[in-house]
C-alpha cells in the first residue's frame, strides 16, 4: 500500500499483514494467541530491517533504548496521510516525529526529561553548514573549569572550551537571544561530550548513548592505561552537523520546516496531557520505560549538567516502575489519555520489547491496558531482527533478550 493513503474504514493493517513478506521473500507468520478473555492474531517476521532502508542520518543522535527509525516509518507510511498528527508521549530522543516530520507529518512530542525536546526540536530546522560554521567561530573557546571533576573524561583545554561553550548558551537562554543555529549547536554538543571515538569531546568510554560516573571512568582510564587528550570541539561539532545533514533531500528539508513550524513539544507527564485537543491525533508510536531495565537518569548526568538542568529533579519525574504491578498501573492511565486524543479510526503502536530474557512478555499486559479504556486490539507484531554492536555490548544476543527485540502491540480506536 502507498504512502500516504488511508481507508475510510476496515482494517488496512491487519489486510497487508497477511500478505507481508520479508526482504528475502519469506511470509510472516501468523496464529491466534488467547491474552485473558481476548484472542488476539499475533505476526511474526523481518518487517523492517536495516537492509531495507537505511535511517536518514538526521537520526543519528544516541540514546539509549531507542528504535529504529524504520520501526515509526513502517506505521506513519502505512496508518496517516500528509497533515496527519503523530504523537509519541515517550520521545527520548524524537525518532517518531522526526520521522513523521520527514514524511510530511504533524508532530507532538512528550517527554518527562526536557533532554528529549534539546536533541530532537533543533533537528525539525536544520541549518545550513555554513551558518553552523559561522556561528561557531563567533562562540568563545576559552573558559574556566568545570565546577565538577570532569578530569577523567577530558583534557584540560577541551574542558575550557567546553566550559565556554556552556556559558555561551547558558547565557543565550537566559537573554532569550538563541536561535536555531543556538540550539543546533547545544543539540550536536550534547550527543558528543562522551564516546568511544575521535569524533567525542571525552577520552575513550562506553557507548555514546550515556555518561558513566566519575568513578567507573577512572577504572576505564586505569584499565586501557589511557590519558584524555586535547579534542577540538569546533571542529567534533562541525563535523557532526555534516554528517547529521549528508542524507537530507530538499523534500525532506521542507518536509521538517513545515513539521517544525506547527511542532507542540511537552515535557511532562504522558498521564495528563491537557494541551493535547481530544480526538486530535491520527497514530501514535511509542516506547515506554521498561521496569526498571534502564537508568534514563543515572545515563544522563553529564548531558543535564552541560544543559544546566537537575538530572535528580529530572529523575523523579521519569517512571522507572520496579514491579510489573507498578508498571502497569502507570500505563493503564496512559492508555486513558491515548484513548482521550486519538481521533476515530486512530491508531496507537505501542512497542514493549522484550525484558528479562523473555520471563515477562510485557504485550501480554499490554493488550488488557488498551482494550479496557476502549482501543479493539488489533494485532501483536513480533519484528525478527539481527541485534547492532551496542546491543551485543550489553549481552544482547539474537532476539534472546533485552530491549532491543520489537514486540508491538496495536489498538485501534472505532
Amino acid at each position: 500500500m502507498a504512502a500516504g493513503s488511508r481507508k475510510s474504514s476496515g482494517d488496512m493493517l491487519t489486510e497487508f499483514l497477511r500478505t507481508c513478506r520479508s526482504p528475502a521473500g519469506i511470509p510472516v507468520q501468523s496464529g491466534l494467541v488467547t491474552i485473558g478473555d481476548e484472542k488476539v492474531r499475533k505476526y511474526t517476521g523481518e518487517f523492517w530491517t536495516s537492509r531495507q532502508r537505511q535511517g536518514g542520518s538526521i537520526h543519528e543522535v544516541s540514546y539509549r533504548a531507542c528504535f529504529k527509525p524504520q520501526l515509526p516509518r513502517f506505521f506513519i507510511s502505512l496508518l496517516t496521510k500528509e497533515g496527519d498528527v503523530v504523537y509519541d508521549p515517550f520521545s527520548g530522543r524524537g525518532t517518531t516525529i522526526l520521522e513523521a516530520g520527514l514524511l510530511g507529518r504533524n508532530v507532538i512530542a512528550n517527554d518527562a526529561n526536557p533532554l528529549s525536546r534539546l536533541l530532537s526540536e533543533p533537528r525539525l530546522t536544520p541549518p545550513a553548514m555554513a551558518a553552523v560554521e559561522e556561528r561557531l567561530l563567533q562562540i568563545p573557546q576559552e573558559g574556566g573549569r568545570a565546577e565538577i571533576d570532569l578530569s577523567m573524561f577530558y583534557h584540560p583545554k577541551t574542558e575550557q572550551e567546553i566550559v565556554a561553550l556552556r556559558e555561551y548558551l547558558q547565557k543565550k537562554r537566559e537573554d532569550g537571544t538563541d536561535d536555531a543555529i543556538d540550539r543546533w549547536i547545544a543539540m550536536v554538543a550534547t550527543n558528543r561530550l562522551t564516546g568511544h571515538s575521535k569524533g567525542f569531546f571525552s577520552v575513550y568510554t562506553l557507548p555514546p548513548n550515556q555518561a558513566v560516573s566519575q568513578q567507573s571512568q577512572r577504572k576505564i582510564n586505569e584499565k586501557r592505561k589511557q590519558v584524555p587528550e586535547y579534542r577540538d570541539t569546533r571542529a567534533i561539532i562541525a563535523r557532526k552537523t555534516k554528517s547529521l545533514l549528508r542524507t537530507l533531500t530538499d523534500e525532506e528539508r521542507c518536509n521538517l520546516a513545515r513539521a517544525g513550524e506547527n511542532a507542540v513539544f511537552i515535557s511532562g507527564d504522558a498521564r495528563n496531557t491537557a494541551g493535547i485537543p481530544a480526538e486530535s491525533v491520527q497514530l501514535t508510536v511509542t516506547s515506554p520505560p521498561f521496569l526498571d531495565i534502564v537508568q534514563y537518569r543515572d545515563d544522563n548526568w553529564l548531558r543535564c549538567w552541560f544543559n544546566g538542568l537537575d538530572e535528580r529533579a529530572i529523575g523523579k519525574t521519569i517512571t522507572m516502575a520496579r514491579t510489573l504491578e507498578d508498571w502497569t498501573a502507570v500505563m493503564g492511565n496512559v492508555f486513558s489519555e491515548l484513548y482521550r486524543i486519538t481521533r476515530p479510526g486512530g491508531y496507537v503502536a505501542f512497542e514493549v520489547g522484550e525484558v528479562r530474557k523473555r520471563t515477562i512478555r510485557l504485550e501480554e499486559q499490554v493488550v488488557p491496558l488498551g482494550t479496557e479504556t476502549g482501543f479493539s486490539c488489533t494485532c501483536i507484531m513480533i519484528n525478527q531482527q539481527d541485534f547492532t554492536k551496542t546491543s551485543n555490548i550489553w549481552g544482547v544476543n539474537n532476539n534472546t533478550g533485552g530491549t532491543n527485540t520489537n514486540r508491538i502491540v496495536v489498538f485501534r480506536k472505532s
